[in-house]
């Protein structure tokens, strides 16, 4: 029996910015403090555009190493111009006021583009009153930032085709995401005919099989089989309502399958060895599987 479980680092290169669609997996952690991984971060390039999911902590930083060491220019975070939110938990949107004003004060010339659910409108508001003294003082003083460019331009999305333009679109679905409101996954379809589907968090999903059956890649989170044995009654509770064990991802890509399976988002038990997490997905799909690490670049053939 053939299993494929490729480590992150068999996917890094320096020096593929010509390569027509990448997936760069700028934060691959949790909710968890892990300073080997940042917060939930995926970015699909095609023709050189970035388009972001989700954006967790660090996400800006990671964004400039994938460009400075990586050489994916279209990371460069001035550049970073569309950002997609699966769902507005803390986690997925820690990075978010860096990625507004980060790349405005090194000087990205429009305004970041945001889709996400209902509250995001609400989030940016708030965060531009947050930081008002901020804004007044860069853009009346001596730092010279252009006015006007920090406002990012949000758009609160619906079940369906969220946004379009030459190189991709965009569709967004509902997953199950235990009683947080208005979880979407996302599906871009690329003009040379890729099709990545990004999971968001969520437990087991007829959604997520229907928009990734056959995608050349699939990337899902997951939690290991140690996290849910090591875990208290009350909390596995949680982890079934909320996300998606190994064997049920298994499960999910058996139905779907997908020419690559990545694993992001990955919940271990404090101390465990999250990198497990691909052998035991292993043990119940014979699928390709990358078990990504942060900064980690997978070319789609």
């Amino acid at each position: 029996m053939r299993r494929w479980v490729v480590l992150g680092w068999l996917v890094s290169w320096v020096g593929i910015a010509e390569a027509k669609t990448q997936i760069v997996m700028l934060g691959t952690g949790s909710p968890v403090a892990d300073y080997a991984r940042s917060g939930p971060a995926t970015a699909i390039v095609v023709d050189g555009t970035a388009y972001l999911v989700d954006a967790g902590a660090n996400c800006v930083r990671q964004a400039d190493a994938a460009y400075r060491e990586k050489g994916i220019a279209a990371l460069k975070p001035v550049k970073i111009e569309r950002l997609f939110l699966t769902h507005l938990h803390t986690d997925h949107t820690l990075g978010y006021p860096d990625l507004i004003f980060t790349p405005w004060d090194m000087g990205r010339m429009g305004p970041l583009r945001v889709y996400g659910p209902v509250g995001t409108k609400a989030m940016t508001q708030n965060l531009i009153r947050a930081w008002k003294i901020d804004i007044k003082v860069r853009t009346s003083g001596l730092e010279g930032s252009a006015a006007g460019v920090y406002q990012p331009l949000v758009r609160e999305i619906e079940p369906g085709v969220v946004y379009r333009d030459g190189k991709v679109s965009v569709t967004a679905f509902r997953v199950l995401h235990g009683s947080f409101p208005n979880s979407y996954g996302f599906q871009f379809k690329t003009k040379d005919g890729k099709t990545i589907v990004v999971s968001g968090d969520t437990k087991p999903c007829s959604e997520v099989v229907r928009y990734a059956r056959g995608a050349d890649a699939l990337v899902h989170e997951v939690y290991s089989n140690g996290h849910y044995a090591q875990s208290t009654p009350e909390f596995r509770k949680y982890l079934l309502a909320f996300h998606t064990a190994s064997w049920q991802l298994a499960d999910i890509a058996n139905k779907a399958r997908p020419k690559l399976l990545i694993l992001t988002h990955k919940l271990g038990y404090l101390g465990e060895n999250v990198g497990e997490i691909g052998v035991e997905v292993a043990r119940f799909y014979e699928g390709r599987i990358v078990d990504a690490n942060d900064l980690d670049v997978i070319e789609l053939d």
